[in-house]
């Protein structure tokens, strides 16, 4: 149990209460297109790539080594990951299962092996042009009827023959048409993802929130959110720079078939590789401090700065 004084009951709900509308401000629009039939091309990826319940975003979790006051274990708090004693609970890392301290331990390995990688910025975002080189699967783009294309297929043909293709990331790749496969310099593998992943990638830097969301409850709602709102900015630069024509949902074409859109593309590439060092080193921290209990240090939660930001509306 922590050793700090615990939230109170009324500070404790009020940041969960802040943190769900927040969410909420992304999930419930999510819930209606499905609902509906329909579907964001760039909002609903997170949910629908990444396959998360939108409760896990919306559930607030206080993260390792903060207490809460609670006369009885409230919803959403499961005491596979909760210890209650007296008035108060706290996650107990010494619940952890096998099979979870596997899987936090295998995401610690990848972000530690993608933070200590230099950055590679030769990409320039050709993987969604190889998605749909040739037509795309079953010679159907993956947002027909949805998103235009911008150029005409024999144009996109023409870049992904001439441009060379470097996808690093197996979860791109995989999506590649099996004509253009062959033209990626290297075949990444879900095997070969430890050797493969680098920090200048944007589906790698998206995925930060993909690791987060399968080590909850362990690391808190707040590195999550933080994760969450990355990820869509990394998902509306991979729109920009796409071979579609996004001017409908309000982004403006990075024209990575021009001298002038490659750079734009880099330039914004290392702006996300920058922005993601800090949240990949906090999840780094935050699951070493989690898989060795013993030595995690004593978390200070700053509610009132929980509050304030979590009332605050999200960019996209």
């Amino acid at each position: 149990m922590p050793h700090a004084a615990p939230l109170s009951a009324a500070t404790w709900q009020a940041i969960a209460q802040a943190h769900r509308a927040k969410a909420a401000a992304w999930t419930q629009p999510y819930r209606a297109r499905r609902a509906a039939g329909d579907m964001h091309p760039s909002h609903d990826f997170l949910f629908i790539y990444f396959r998360f319940a939108p409760s896990i975003l919306e559930n607030w979790h206080p993260g390792l080594g903060v207490g809460i006051e609670a006369l009885e274990v409230p919803q959403g708090f499961s005491e596979k990951h909760y210890t209650h004693e007296g008035n108060v609970l706290a996650l107990d890392p010494s619940k952890l299962d096998d099979k979870t301290r596997k899987r936090l331990r295998w995401s610690l390995q990848l972000c530690n092996k993608i933070q200590q990688r230099p950055p590679q910025f030769s990409c320039f975002g050709m993987h969604e042009w190889a998605m749909v080189y040739q037509g795309g699967p079953e010679g159907r783009p993956r947002h027909e009827g949805k998103l235009p294309l911008r150029l005409s297929q024999a144009e996109i043909d023409s870049i992904v023959e001439r441009r060379p293709t470097c996808c690093s990331h197996f979860d791109a790749f995989r999506f590649f048409t099996d004509s253009a496969k062959p033209l990626n310099k290297i075949q990444p593998t879900q095997e070969a993802r430890l050797d493969n992943e680098q920090p200048g990638c944007i589906h790698t830097n998206m995925d930060l929130y993909k690791w987060a969301a399968k080590c909850m409850p362990w690391i808190g709602s707040d590195l999550l959110w933080d994760c969450f709102e990355f990820a869509i900015r990394c998902r509306t630069i991979d729109m920009r720079a796409s071979p579609y024509d996004c001017s409908s949902l309000g982004y403006k074409a990075i024209s990575i078939e021009t001298a002038a859109g490659r750079t734009e593309y880099e330039h914004e590439q290392r702006n996300l590789t920058q922005a993601s060092q800090p949240l990949r080193a906090r999840l780094i921290a935050t699951l070493e401090n989690v898989l060795e209990p013993l030595h995690a240090p004593v978390a200070h939660y700053d509610a009132s700065k929980a509050i304030d930001s979590s009332l605050q509306s999200s960019g996209s």
